[in-house]
């Protein structure tokens, strides 16, 4: 039986990496003479970088950046110098992780730090720059990314604002003399969010960054602004593009900053892996990440892992930390199996993600094994 492995990470867990490892190794104690691919995958998110830097046999920039609350702080991206690309994942300065529960800052942390990734890149003469979006600590709309590139901000007065999402409901004005000139930009992107409104950035995904009801609604005004100055004075308006809403906003910025593309972030690894290909190639696609629910039909990688197996007619199972019922999911995966079997506290569950994940992988190649048997 030749399977392939290809998981997404389990947040807070295990990166996609570790998680294919762990499956392999589960799944050969149960089903030895199998024969295993590895190809660990990546949305927008955290590995994005990671995994397309391998891929591409790419190296790592270091370089000094500012984490969401301008802190001065170790930062990095991909370079691949055959294609003079940048790899860019916008949490690696500005993410979640980069801020403890106590600084967590929703209405003062931006993505400076971003931008100031990318504009190193374009310097070393990058030309393109592929931005992952994702698990970010931010609600800014991409200002402090367009800060770092010489856009400028303006009050009423034609006073320079900061770039962080306090100052947005003041924004009158933006300047773009000074903005640096870009060459391709691609934003990767999981979701599928517009700017504003109940599925946009700070309704949906700014309470899991510090912001209370009252803070979401101010968020919202200062997004909502943001989008108006930036029809008026730019002369374009992308706050209803999906993804827009994408990283605290950082979507929205990068169309009208950047001039970006959005596109899959799972599609874009895919084809840097011929993803494809391998799943034709194999008899089974084992796929999974920390939760499984709706938001995991949204672009999320276990779902293109799991379209590319159907199209094909290979079976793919999903490994989750946590499965809703959603029917699609059902209808999606040919079997979802969590990965918890016994009860344990949540901050236990994670950090002993490798042992369940290879104990579930282990049930299924058993269970694979007296099918076989039968």
């Amino acid at each position: 039986m030749k399977v392939l492995v290809a998981p997404d990470k389990f947040k807070g867990s295990l990166s996609a990496i570790a998680a294919a490892e762990a499956i392999q190794r589960g799944f050969l104690a149960g089903y030895p003479e199998a024969e295993i691919r590895l190809a660990p995958i990546a949305d927008g998110g955290e590995g994005f970088a990671e995994t397309l830097c391998v891929a591409l046999g790419g190296q790592w920039i270091q370089l000094k950046a500012l984490d969401p609350i301008g802190r001065e702080v170790d930062a990095r991206y991909c370079w691949v110098e055959a294609q003079k690309l940048a790899v860019i994942e916008m949490s690696n300065a500005s993410g979640l992780w980069r801020l403890s529960p106590t600084e967590l800052a929703p209405l003062q942390a931006n993505t400076f730090g971003t931008g100031q990734l990318m504009r190193h890149a374009v310097q070393r003469g990058a030309r393109t720059l592929l931005v992952g979006l994702g698990s970010s600590a931010t609600t800014d709309g991409g200002i402090g990314m367009a800060e770092a590139l010489g856009y400028q901000f303006l009050d009423a007065a034609d006073q320079p604002l900061a770039a962080i999402p306090a100052n947005l409901p003041a924004l009158a004005r933006i300047r773009a003399e000074h903005a640096l000139a870009l060459p391709q930009v691609i934003a990767a992107c999981d979701v599928q969010n517009p700017l504003l409104g109940e599925r946009g950035s700070a309704h949906v995904f700014s309470p899991q960054k510090g912001a209370d009801q009252a803070t979401v609604h101010q968020l919202e005004l200062g997004l909502l602004n943001l989008a108006q100055v930036v029809a008026r004075d730019l002369a374009h308006d992308f706050r209803d593009a999906p993804g827009a809403g994408a990283a605290g906003g950082i979507g929205f910025g990068l169309l009208s900053f950047c001039r970006a593309e959005i596109r899959s972030g799972f599609t874009v690894v895919a084809d840097a892996l011929g993803l494809e290909q391998s799943i034709i190639e194999s008899d089974l696609v084992l796929t999974g990440e920390g939760r499984i629910d709706g938001q995991t039909l949204e672009g999320k990688g276990p779902a293109g892992v799991a379209a590319l197996a159907l199209r094909h007619g290979i079976p793919a199972v999903a490994f989750g930390g946590s499965i809703t019922g959603h029917p699609a999911i059902q209808t999606l995966f040919k079997a979802t199996v969590p990965i918890v079997d016994e009860t344990v506290t949540l901050p236990e569950a994670m950090q002993r993600g490798a042992e369940f994940l290879e104990r579930a992988a282990q049930r299924v190649a058993r269970l694979l094994q007296i099918g076989k048997d039968l």
